[in-house]
C-alpha cells in the first residue's frame, strides 16, 4: 500500500487549501482514516478523522474550519482547510486507522 498526499503549499491567512491522499489499493474502503499535522518543533497531532461508517473526529482548534471526506471509487481521501491560520502551518501526514500505512506528508504554510 502506498499512500500520496499533496495539495500542500503556500496560501494567506484566511484562505483555502484541499489536500489530497490517495491510495495504491482500495483500503480506505475498509478502514478508518485521519488525517495528522506536524510544525516545526512540535509533536504530531491528530487533525480529523472519519470511520468507515462516516462518523467524524476534528481538533479542537480546526472544528468548523477543516472537512475530511472520502471518495471511495477515487481511493482518496480529503481535508478541505478553511479560514487558515499562521497556526495551521504544518506537514500534514494521511493515515490509515489501525494500520502501519502514512502518506509522505504535505507541507502548508499560512503566511502573509
Amino acid at each position: 500500500v502506498q499512500l500520496q498526499a499533496s495539495g500542500g503549499g503556500l496560501v494567506q491567512p484566511g484562505g483555502s487549501l484541499t489536500l489530497s491522499c490517495t491510495s495504491s489499493t482500495n483500503i480506505f474502503r475498509r478502514n478508518a482514516v485521519a488525517w495528522y499535522r506536524q510544525a516545526p518543533g512540535k509533536q504530531r497531532e491528530l487533525v480529523a478523522s472519519l470511520t468507515n461508517g462516516g462518523s467524524t473526529n476534528y481538533a479542537d482548534s480546526v472544528k468548523g474550519r477543516f472537512t475530511i471526506s472520502r471518495a471511495n471509487a477515487k481511493n482518496t481521501v480529503y481535508l478541505q482547510m478553511n479560514s487558515l491560520k499562521p497556526e495551521d502551518t504544518a506537514v500534514y501526514y494521511c493515515y490509515v486507522i489501525g494500520t502501519i500505512y502514512w502518506g509522505q506528508g504535505t507541507l502548508v504554510t499560512v503566511s502573509s
